[in-house]
């Protein structure tokens, strides 16, 4: 029959009754593949790689589909199935149009961006109902902005160095190979996560490192990077900056792909690579030549700075409040560990004029050090 032939004498017309099955759903990877009409396409692509779907058709749409694929080629349609959950109102209950209580996307990308959304999004775990939450979004918002923000700073601190001169190898100061070492395990942890699927966990292992880079690694070599002369130390943070920067966007761009573009062409897309969306994976091997660094000296140097400012907060003094003494109690391996970075500690704290006591005893449960903070009678000047 041809289209001419429809409705027409000694032609055809459609069957008014419809039978509601899975007929041609069940047949959707040999649809896309055009077996029947490509063959050397569907060989290509034929089975597929993945299905994505939500839990409530599987008896449905995941049997029969692999029904019909065994029925007709012996083989299961796609190598993985991945099984969403449902986005639940606030009472946890399904969306549904007639009850009214579905929540439209517009405000929301008004308010909170794509990438926001796509940061709720990539929160949702596989094979779970999600209820939907509007303070995930804000959440979202925020990581974007401070991934700006720190992204700004990382990039001013390359605009006053030759950028092209910078290499992994020039990573050479305990606290930055430390650092290296951290993203390091972020990279494979986010790697593992999305072999397995889990964007969820990929997110959540890259943003808690994130976070982390933010509030004590920058924290720590602030002052070391701002150095005018062009030494090994100063050079050590900014290739540290650098790789940590480099890294850490192309661990967010599924999830949060514009901000990461746009950060992206502000450095690197001179560097032959237009687009982070068409830049390689993080992969091990780009830092294979620094070190290994220390995980203790590094959670020693955080401990201890971060009581130091405590001191000050809890004195109500500026973060810039000289110390005059600082007294580090704890084991010998910690103070041997902390020593090798006090430098950056001593100028992150504001501790500069201080003198520093170790003295070998028992810290806390689940410390490293007692830190006892003496803090001057006068604001230090800067």
């Amino acid at each position: 029959y041809t289209e001419e032939q429809r409705g027409v004498p000694g032609g055809f017309a459609g069957d008014p009754d419809v039978m509601d099955t899975w007929a041609t759903s069940s047949m959707t990877p040999q649809i896309v593949s055009h077996w029947g009409i490509d063959e050397a396409r569907h060989q290509k692509l034929f089975p597929m790689d993945i299905r994505p779907q939500s839990h409530e058709i599987i008896r449905t749409w995941a049997f029969y589909t692999i029904v019909k694929a065994w029925m007709h080629h012996n083989e299961i349609p796609w190598k993985h199935v991945v099984i969403s959950g449902w986005i639940l109102d606030p009472d946890r209950k399904k969306m549904s149009k007639s009850v009214g209580n579905v929540i439209t996307p517009n405000h929301l990308l008004e308010e909170y961006s794509a990438d926001g959304v796509r940061y709720w999004a990539s929160r949702a775990r596989l094979g779970a109902d999600t209820a939907f939450d509007e303070s995930v979004l804000k959440v979202g918002k925020r990581l974007c902005t401070k991934l700006f923000n720190a992204s700004r700073f990382v990039i001013g601190q390359l605009d006053r160095v030759e950028f092209k001169e910078l290499r992994v190898a020039d990573i050479t100061e305990p606290v930055d190979r430390a650092l290296v070492s951290r993203l390091r395990k972020t990279i494979e942890d986010a790697t593992r996560s999305f072999d397995k699927f889990d964007y969820a966990g990929a997110l959540e292992a890259t943003e808690k490192e994130f976070w982390a880079f933010c509030n004590d690694y920058l924290e720590l070599v602030k002052r070391r990077s701002y150095e005018d002369e062009d030494t090994a130390g100063r050079r050590s943070a900014v290739a540290t900056l650098a790789l940590a920067l480099r890294t850490f966007l192309r661990l967010f761009a599924p999830f949060v792909p514009f901000i990461t573009e746009e950060i992206w062409s502000w450095r690197f897309a001179d560097a032959g690579e237009p687009s982070i969306h068409k830049a390689a994976w993080p992969s091990l091997a780009e830092s294979d030549q620094v070190e290994a660094g220390d995980a203790n000296l590094y959670d020693c140097a955080i401990e201890v700075l971060s009581k130091i400012r405590s001191a000050k907060t809890e004195a109500k003094r500026s973060l810039r409040w000289p110390v005059v003494e600082l007294v580090l109690i704890g084991p010998k391996t910690n103070h041997q560990a902390v020593e090798a970075a006090l430098s950056d500690v001593i100028e992150a704290g504001a501790a500069g004029g201080s003198s520093v006591r170790y003295e070998e005893g028992e810290a806390p449960a689940g410390e490293k050090f007692e830190v006892r903070v003496v803090l001057g009678e006068e604001v230090a000047s800067s």
